[in-house]
């Protein structure tokens, strides 16, 4: 199945960019504009973008999730891009239109809190998403290789196919094995969040993303094992695990990479690790939602879409 992913932007094209989840300080709010217009493209700004509510959210739930509509209703406006993730996407799930946002294809960039939306657009909406840098961020500091990835997606250009890591990166094999689906995920925090929501993450015969920050190795430990005990990772058809930035204890135990050997390997479902999407510089966009082949055993992950 081929979920709608909006047009393929060009140079001139409008971004409207909101925020869904945590606020920004007005200064670095002007560097993320700018950053944007750097990149080609003009910008809408949204009044959520001014907001503060509770030091930890960027206004109130109303407020973020009748922009999101708004900015999907928009004709003007030809891609959503995130200000940041931090906290607040779960509490405006159930104020979203879907069947607004269903006619209204267009591409949404983001990732961390963004999660909750990459799942609920993607299942309710029938949208395909981007799992990519942010206006505040990322994209005010980043490198080259962040801004061709993201252009590459945006513009969907001959590299948008191919999932590419930065060269003194490699992708490494967990478990061997070739296999398609579509690609879902996100954050591993924010998709265990969802389970026993009406917003629950649906895996079956999907390729699974996961990353994180900041959580310690039985942190991690404990949400791979409800994603396990749920269900959710025996049904995917293949893992892709991305970056685990300060993931780590200074004790002695199990790491993160102990953590796939001991409850990830044994589903002997192909799988790939340090793909290097998530909390990271350089970062990789990442198309979401599409038809993807997870080629494990050779370490190389692509998609394939229609153009509209």
């Amino acid at each position: 199945m081929n979920l709608n992913h909006g047009k393929t932007l060009i140079c001139g094209d409008v971004i409207g960019i909101t925020a869904p989840a945590g606020p920004v300080d007005v200064e670095m709010l002007e560097e993320a504009i700018l950053a944007v217009k750097e990149l080609g493209f003009q910008v809408v700004i949204g009044l959520t973008c001014y907001e503060n509510e509770g030091g930890y959210l960027a206004g109130p739930a109303l407020l973020r999730a009748q922009e999101l509509n708004w900015m999907f209703a928009n004709p003007d406006i030809t891609a959503i891009l995130c200000l940041r993730g931090g906290y607040g996407t779960l509490q405006i799930l159930h104020l979203l239109d879907y069947d607004l946002i269903a006619r209204n294809p267009k591409k949404i960039v983001g990732y961390s809190d963004i999660t909750a939306l990459h799942i609920v657009l993607q299942q309710r909406s029938n949208l395909a998403t981007i799992h990519g840098p942010m206006a505040a961020s990322d994209l005010i500091s980043a490198d080259d290789f962040t801004k061709e990835s993201l252009l590459n997606v945006l513009m969907e250009r001959n590299g948008y196919n191919f999932v590419i890591n930065p060269k003194e990166e490699p992708i490494g094999c967990l478990v061997p094995g070739y296999v398609e689906g579509i690609l879902t995920g996100g954050n591993l925090s924010v998709l265990v969040s969802t389970l026993g929501t009406p917003y629950e993450i649906d895996t079956c015969g999907k390729i699974l993303f996961l990353e994180d920050i900041g959580e310690e190795p039985y942190k991690i430990d404990r949400m791979l094992t409800q994603l396990l005990l749920a269900g959710k990772l025996s049904d995917s058809s293949g893992i892709v695990l991305g970056t685990w930035n300060k993931c780590y204890s200074n004790k002695q135990g199990y790491q993160v990479e102990d953590l796939f050997e001991k409850l990830i390997k044994p589903l002997n479902k192909p799988t790939i690790f340090n793909l290097r999407a998530g909390h990271c510089s350089p970062m990789v966009t990442l198309p979401m939602g599409f038809p993807t082949i997870l080629d494990a055993t050779n370490c190389k992950l692509w998609n394939r879409y229609n153009k509209q």
